[in-house]
């Protein structure tokens, strides 16, 4: 009798950790994204006793860096612990000393990694091959793996395979694309996979160990005269794995039904022209196969499995015999080579294979740009050229070395039942959270299939971020983004003018805004770009305000659960009544241990989600014009470049756009050009209830509130009166005006000012207020900035907390959380130092808000001086600075040297020798100097 078939809607790295939880006995780890989760979920379920293979719980052991992770996994397996570990990118490549000890001891343990892109001339936390084809050299096995499902099912083999085989194995998939996408998938359990282990050969690993009662020695040195001998006695082990991994596949297809091979074909059984790739454009390009081979195309796929060690034959025999061109997908890039890793490979694998097919390589997704069938479409199209294009780049435009294949445009080629839905939201305001628990409650209430990928910018909380979610009754194989959506909810409303959050939405879908406005106020300032979108494609507009209802109830900027309530009642893809029942089940889980207050506010969210309102869509909108460009003076570089990327249209860019940067340098001072509005609240300044402390400049994280010392002559050409102003407090500032200015649209919203507002006799100077009520007043801010200049030379900034804030922050508008503890530290540092700073900055919170492109918060002083600012990883921040200190040492002892010259200098005045005296005796006082 067949097992009853158990579901489970989670992600690849929740899917990765259930299987590697059994087979651990020890988990060393060190967090690092995309993988961090799965060490979370192994020390959550060791914490709350779950027992693994063996009836016991993982002793998880949190070390101080990768490198000390890899470290104790290497000393555990010595000791006869079967261990695991979790990491990507530079994590694993700070692991490559150990892995290759790990090896060549034939020690069995396996890697889980979320394949991450390397820092190169940028850092990026986003998925592709990078790092896992940076250790292919180190004697691991290598397994991959293209969906959540495919993870939940050959974790496993990873695990017992090593075990078998002695040979240790990384376990990849890709980051973010499959660590972070929740599907619904099919669920192994202890019981399924206990019976395949190998217990002899678990015994002789045990009895390996090292024991005081049978001591043996490992890690000894050895000379060439042996070293070489040795080291090819591994070779046996190596050519035992792939029969081994093969054999734990078929058990698996077994327990399954999914039928599992080093390497799978999908496609037609005649194929003339097939890919190879791994990974989870593996299942995008079965939807492209599908409806290539409907219109009879003669096209197919290989997905690779087992890519270390790679068996030619296995291989050879997957790819049909009718293949008579090649394209291999590389997600990785090798600058200099002959072509990238997985390319060489199957390349070799012809060699001496007579009639062999025409084979190219080409390169695609590098930090998860998203890798479509209309991509892989463009992939066969090149396969049927006279001359197919080799070492070609995919989904980008190479217009400077012209490498690329031809962008085509986008078609839906899902399964006709999945429904499609996008939500755009702010971070932090919990659209994320409420999008992945509804996946949840629809995939653990209905028989529908579900999927759910989020994606991000680099900003903190405040920043964008876009929810793409698929339901439907088969398998989803979509692994990009939802392009064609049937419904589209817009969470912040500045977002109409700031990106296109009308594209793709299909003919009689459905809009969803959360705003303040209420019907024809709402459709006078919809901007027309908009409102002919819905009118040519017959959309059903919605509109709710979450951000008031939020207020009432006392969420504060927590609309999530008022629009996923929403989301749930307009569009009725499971019950409203069921829906609102597993709504309140996950409060309780979430939020439950916050008190019942909390609780009983989100039941009251849920409650009020049915307030929105329908919009009457003019059909005369269709016939609207373009929107008015405004006009602007910004660099070139703000125009044609940072701007498409803030719209989130960096995808459309082209290569030549960065030709002038390819070593990763970018302009300061670019985070002022964004002007994204975000704040509900704002801070409105009381001049009446003013006594100028600068408190409120002195712990803005964005630098978004700053006082202006203004003379009667800049007063003059002001759009504010001297009403707006009072007296400035201090003899040097007599006879001019004070204004504290607010930068409304560059606030986060945090109120950090308007707490620490002492005011004037307890009632303070500022108050937070609508956004929309402050909008007149961003004039004055941006008069302040480009007209009033900086009075810092009549104080001495460093004296106190008021002086330093007349000095103007070269650090602004960064990518912080709102409210952030860190950032008005980093910002007062720039003005007390800024024009002579260097800052060498680790990898984490600070590099991201510090320099996440196109975004750069570092800025520059009215004299072009300004912080110069690098990062190089997260390990050595404290070397790479130590290292800038050492080259300025040296320059100056170059300076030095230079100057004593000239004292000798036969022909220098004594006036220059005089100078150059004075700069050697004042050398290391910077002002003097």
């Amino acid at each position: 009798m067949s097992k009853e078939k158990k579901f489970l809607t989670c992600d690849g790295n929740q899917a990765a950790a259930h299987v590697s939880y059994m087979f651990s006995e020890v988990a060393a780890i060190y967090p690092i994204t995309p993988s961090s989760t799965m060490a979370e979920y192994v020390d959550e379920w060791a914490a709350a006793g779950r027992k693994n293979i063996f009836g016991e719980t993982v002793l998880v052991q949190e070390m101080q860096s990768e490198g000390g992770a890899a470290g104790a996994v290497h000393g555990s397996l010595q000791a006869g612990a079967l261990t695991t570990t979790y990491t990507a990118s530079q994590g694993l490549l700070l692991m490559i000393p150990n892995m290759y000890k790990i090896a060549g001891e034939l020690l069995p343990c396996v890697f889980h990694v979320s394949a991450r892109t390397l820092a190169s001339h940028a850092l990026s936390i986003f998925g592709d091959h990078q790092d896992v084809m940076s250790v292919r050299q180190t004697g691991f096995a290598m397994l991959a793996e293209g969906s959540v499902q495919e993870v939940m099912d050959l974790a496993g083999v990873a695990h017992l395979s090593t075990i078998k085989s002695r040979v240790p194995f990384v376990n990849f998939f890709d980051g973010f694309r499959t660590s972070h996408e929740i599907q619904k998938i099919e669920m192994l359990e202890t019981d399924d996979l206990a019976p395949l282990l190998d217990r002899e050969a678990l015994a002789d690993f045990r009895s390996r160990a090292l024991n005081p009662e049978n001591p043996v020695a490992r890690g000894m040195a050895e000379n060439g005269d042996v070293f070489f001998q040795h080291r090819e006695a591994c070779n046996k082990y190596y050519d035992a794995v792939p029969e081994i991994v093969e054999d734990y596949m078929n058990k698996i297809s077994e327990i399954t039904g999914r039928k599992y091979g080093l390497f799978n074909y999908y496609g037609a059984p005649d194929a003339e022209r097939v890919i190879i790739a791994m990974g989870s454009v593996t299942q995008a390009a079965q939807e492209a196969i599908d409806y290539l081979v409907e219109q009879g195309e003669k096209v197919g796929l290989v997905s690779v499995h087992l890519y270390r060690p790679f068996s030619a034959k296995h291989f050879l025999a997957a790819v049909p015999k009718t293949a008579k061109r090649i394209a291999v997908l590389d997600r990785t890039k090798e600058p200099g080579a002959k072509g990238e890793p997985l390319y060489l490979d199957v390349v070799d694998c012809y060699y001496g294979v007579e009639n062999a097919p025409m084979i190219v390589g080409g390169r695609y997704g590098l930090a998860s740009k998203d890798t479509t069938p209309a991509q892989i479409l463009s992939v066969y199209e090149n396969l049927a050229l006279p001359e197919p294009k080799n070492n070609f780049s995919l989904g980008i435009v190479d217009d400077v070395t012209y490498m690329s294949l031809p962008m085509k445009a986008e078609v839906a080629l899902g399964d006709k039942s999945t429904y499609e839905a996008k939500f755009f939201g702010l971070g932090a305001d919990g659209t994320v959270g409420a999008n992945k628990n509804s996946v949840k409650i629809i995939g653990d209430n209905t028989n529908k299939y579900c999927q759910a990928y989020f994606a991000y910018d680099s900003k903190k909380s405040g920043g964008f971020t876009c929810s793409h979610l698929r339901f439907g009754d088969k398998p989803i194989r979509s692994t990009y983004l939802v392009t064609t959506p049937n419904f589209v909810a817009c969470h912040v409303q500045a977002y109409l003018h700031m990106y296109d959050v009308t594209r793709g939405l299909r003919d009689g879908g459905t809009f969803l805004l959360n705003t303040i406005w209420e019907g024809e106020e709402l459709a006078k300032n919809l901007p027309n770009k908009v409102k002919r979108y819905f009118a040519e494609h017959n959309i059903t507009v919605y509109y709710i305000n979450a951000t008031r209802i939020a207020q009432e109830i006392g969420l504060g900027n927590r609309t999530n659960t008022i629009l996923q309530s929403a989301f749930f009642r307009i569009t009725e893809v499971i019950p409203v009544d069921l829906a609102v029942e597993q709504m309140k089940k996950f409060i309780v889980k979430s939020y439950g241990k916050k008190g019942q207050d909390v609780v009983d506010k989100n039941y009251a969210a849920v409650d009020r989600g049915g307030e929105y309102k329908k919009l009457d869509v003019d059909p005369a909108w269709a016939s609207l014009p373009d929107d008015a460009v405004v006009a602007n003076n910004d660099p070139e570089f703000i125009n044609k470049v940072v701007r498409p990327i803030n719209a989130q249209d960096g995808d459309l860019l082209p290569v030549s756009a960065f030709i002038n940067d390819a070593d990763g340098t970018w302009a300061q001072g670019t985070a002022k050009y964004e002007k994204r509005g975000v704040a509900a609240f704002v801070p409105e300044w009381n001049k009446d209830n003013c006594i100028q402390c600068n408190k409120c400049a002195y712990v803005c994280p964005h630098a978004s509130i700053r006082p202006f010392v203004i003379t009667p002559e800049e007063l003059a050409a002001a759009p504010f009166g001297e009403d707006a102003t009072i007296p400035a407090i201090g003899k040097t500032f007599t006879g001019m005006r004070f204004m504290q200015a607010v930068d409304v649209l560059d606030c986060l919203g945090c109120g950090n000012c308007v707490d620490v507002c002492p005011g004037k006799k307890g009632v303070k100077a500022l108050a937070m207020k609508p956004l929309e009520t402050q909008l007149d007043i961003q004039k004055n801010w941006d008069y302040c900035v480009d007209n009033v200049k900086s009075k810092a030379s009549l104080v001495d900034v460093k004296a106190n907390v008021k002086n330093s804030q007349f000095a103007t922050p070269l650090f602004e508008f960064s990518g912080a959380c709102s409210g952030c503890g860190e950032t008005p530290y980093v910002k007062l540092i720039t003005q007390l130092f800024g024009d002579r700073e260097i800052v060498a900055n680790a990898t984490g919170c600070s590099s991201i808000y510090s320099g996440s492109v196109p975004s750069t918060p570092y800025t520059k002083d009215e004299n072009g001086r300004g912080p110069a600012w690098a990062n190089s990883l997260f390990e050595d921040f404290c070397e790479f600075g130590l290292g800038m200190n050492i080259a300025n040492e040296k320059m100056r002892e170059r300076l030095d040297a230079a100057m004593r010259g000239v004292l000798d200098c036969p022909v220098c005045s004594e006036e220059i020798k005089a100078l150059a005296t004075n700069w050697l005796d004042e050398k290391n006082d910077a002002a003097k100097s």
